[in-house]
């Protein structure tokens, strides 16, 4: 028997490559977007049911501080999971498959997202 190996992993004490962090938080991402599918529905059952319901929202979305919040939030979670997913198709193309590559290219996809996060929170505000 091993007597040298981990009895209890702690997760908190691993240093995770970069790469680690783009693709786990590409997942958190996904699973985010099925669980905001709801909000996102919502809101469009209530923009196209009548012309009252669509202003309704649109002052909704206009004088509560918490909804443009959550609107934010939902919109950062898809601008980085459409960043990261079109690395991906870019790396299935066979660019960036390298170590270095793949490094390079987690740093590009978390600089472009926070941009892009930047200029829709800007675009909401």
């Amino acid at each position: 028997m091993n007597d040298k190996r981990p009895v209890n992993l702690d997760l908190s004490t691993i240093k995770f490559p970069v790469t680690a962090i783009a693709s786990i938080t590409h997942r958190v991402t996904g699973v985010a977007i099925f669980l905001a599918l709801p909000i996102l529905l919502w809101m469009l059952d209530r923009s196209l049911t009548s012309p009252e319901s669509f202003a309704d929202l649109k002052e909704l979305m206009m004088t509560s501080l918490l909804v443009k919040l959550v609107v934010w939030a939902i919109l950062s979670v898809l601008l980085y999971h459409l960043v990261a997913g079109i690395r991906h198709l870019i790396m299935d193309a066979g660019v960036g498959e390298s170590l270095e590559g793949g490094r390079r290219g987690a740093k590009l996809t978390f600089l472009i997202s926070v941009v892009l996060i930047l200029l829709v929170g800007g675009w909401i505000w």
